[in-house]
C-alpha cells in the first residue's frame, strides 16, 4: 500500500517559529513567508485580544531567533472567509 502524500519538512527555525507563535495566548491561526534577508509573520487572533496588543507578544515571542541583518514584518491574517487562494503579505496593524 503507497504511503500517504506528506508535506516538505520546515526548516527548523521557521518551525520554531511557529512553535513560539502558537505559543502566544490568544493566536489561533499564523503563517511564516521566508525569503533570503526577510522573514513575514501572520497571525490571526481569538476575540479576547486587540490586534496591537496580539503582534506585540509575537515580536516578542520570537525575538530571540532574529538575526542582526534579517527584516522581520508581522502583520494580522485576513479572516479566511476573505483570503484568496494564494497566501500575500500580513496586512500591517499598529
Amino acid at each position: 500500500m503507497p504511503k500517504p502524500a506528506t508535506r516538505t519538512e520546515l526548516p527548523p527555525r521557521l518551525r520554531r517559529t511557529l512553535e513560539l507563535v502558537y505559543g502566544v495566548e490568544g493566536v489561533v491561526a499564523a503563517r511564516v513567508w521566508h525569503s533570503p534577508g526577510r522573514i513575514a509573520v501572520g497571525v490571526r487572533g481569538s476575540t479576547t485580544t486587540t490586534p496591537h496588543d496580539l503582534l506585540r507578544r509575537v515580536e516578542s515571542a520570537v525575538a530571540g531567533l532574529r538575526e542582526p541583518d534579517e527584516s522581520w514584518d508581522f502583520g494580522i491574517l485576513e479572516d479566511t472567509r476573505n483570503e484568496s487562494a494564494s497566501p500575500g503579505e500580513p496586512r500591517k496593524e499598529g
